[in-house]
C-alpha cells in the first residue's frame, strides 16, 4: 500500500479529472484497468468509477449487492438530483492508501427490467458533476474502432469523440498484450489519428496474459504506440485478477506498481495538457436524463 504523497499531488477540489476507460475489443482488461486507476486516484482526490454497461455483462454490480447499495436505479430520471442522493447510490471501494472511492452502477437482482443507459458522455459527465467527485473513471462498453468509423460514415459526433471533447479528459486504451490485441489497438489509434482526436493526452495500457517476455509482436507495437501516445504502461501478468476479478487485496507488488505508473501517466498528461493544479471544471449544462426506465 503507497503512502498518500504530499499536498500538492492532490486534485483541486474544484477540478474534475475525466478518465474514459475505452478498448477496440472485448477482453482487453477494460474494467482491470478502471479499478486500478480508481484505486489509485482515491488518494488524490474523491474518485468514482461509472460502469456503462448492462448488469449482466459486468462485475461492478456484485459490489452494490454485497453493500445494498441502491445504484443507478435509485436515482430517478425525472427528477432533480442532490449531490447526498448520488453519492448514497453508490457502493464504496478501498484505495490504495486507505482512502476509499465510489461505484456507480446498477446493482439490482438479474430478472429485473434493464435500465436504458445512455450513450451521451455528457449526460454521465453531468452525472458525475451532480455527484461532485475529483476524478471520474468511466467504465466504456462500446468498441472503439468501429465506433469510429461508423460514426464516420453516419456523419455523427460518435461516443469515442465525445469521451474526448468532454473538459479535462484523458482517455485510456486497453489491449490484451498478443499480437492480435495490439494489432487491434494500433488499427484504432490510426483511426483516432486520421479523426484528428489528441493522441497526446491519450494512455495505452497492455495487459499481459501470462508470466514471460512480452511476444516481438506486442514489443514492437509498444514501440509504436509511445510515440505516438502520451505513454504506454505494460500491466503485468497477475493470477490473481484471473481467479478473483476486482478483488485487490492480495495483487502482487509489480501489478501494483504498475497500477500506479498508470495512475501517474494519466495525471502528467492532465497538467502537460491543462497545467498543474488543474482549472476549475466547468458546471455542465442540462443534458436529456442520465437514466430512464426502458
Amino acid at each position: 500500500m503507497r503512502k498518500r504523497t504530499d499536498a500538492v499531488q492532490a486534485l483541486p477540489v474544484s477540478a474534475r479529472l475525466l478518465v474514459p476507460v475505452m478498448a477496440a475489443t472485448g477482453g482487453s482488461g477494460r474494467t482491470t484497468v478502471a479499478n486500478f486507476l480508481a484505486t489509485e486516484l482515491a488518494a488524490n482526490g474523491s474518485t468514482v468509477v461509472l460502469d456503462l454497461a448492462p448488469r449482466l455483462s459486468s462485475p461492478w454490480p456484485a459490489r452494490l449487492t454485497e453493500q445494498k447499495a441502491g445504484g443507478l436505479a435509485a436515482l430517478p430520471s425525472d427528477q432533480p438530483l442532490t449531490r447526498s442522493a448520488v453519492q448514497q447510490a453508490c457502493a464504496v471501494g478501498a484505495g490504495a492508501d486507505g482512502s476509499s472511492w465510489h461505484i456507480l452502477s446498477d446493482g439490482r437482482e438479474w430478472h429485473t427490467q434493464p435500465l436504458a443507459l445512455p450513450e451521451n458522455p455528457a449526460a454521465w459527465y453531468q452525472l458525475a458533476a451532480i455527484g461532485g467527485w475529483q476524478a471520474v473513471v468511466a467504465d466504456t462498453v462500446h468498441p472503439l474502432a468501429h465506433d469510429l468509423l461508423a460514426a464516420r460514415c453516419a456523419g455523427e459526433t460518435g461516443q469515442t469523440r465525445g469521451w474526448y471533447d468532454l473538459p479535462y479528459a484523458v482517455p485510456v486504451l486497453c489491449a490484451a498484450a498478443t499480437a492480435q490485441g495490439v494489432r487491434g489497438l494500433q488499427q484504432a489509434v490510426m483511426a483516432l489519428h486520421a479523426e484528428g482526436l489528441p493522441l497526446q493526452r491519450t494512455v495505452v495500457a497492455l495487459i499481459s496474459t501470462g508470466d514471460g517476455r512480452p511476444p516481438v509482436a506486442v514489443r514492437a507495437g509498444a514501440t509504436m504506440l509511445t510515440s505516438r501516445t502520451a505513454a504506454v504502461v505494460q500491466v503485468p501478468y497477475d493470477p490473481h485478477i484471473r481467479a478473483h476479478s476486482l478483488a485487490a487485496a492480495r495483487l502482487r507488488s509489480r501489478t501494483r506498481q504498475a497500477a500506479a505508473q498508470l495512475t501517474g501517466a494519466v495525471l502528467a498528461a492532465a497538467h502537460a495538457t491543462w497545467g498543474h493544479p488543474l482549472p476549475d471544471a466547468p458546471q455542465p449544462a442540462p443534458v436529456t436524463p442520465a437514466v430512464t426506465a426502458s
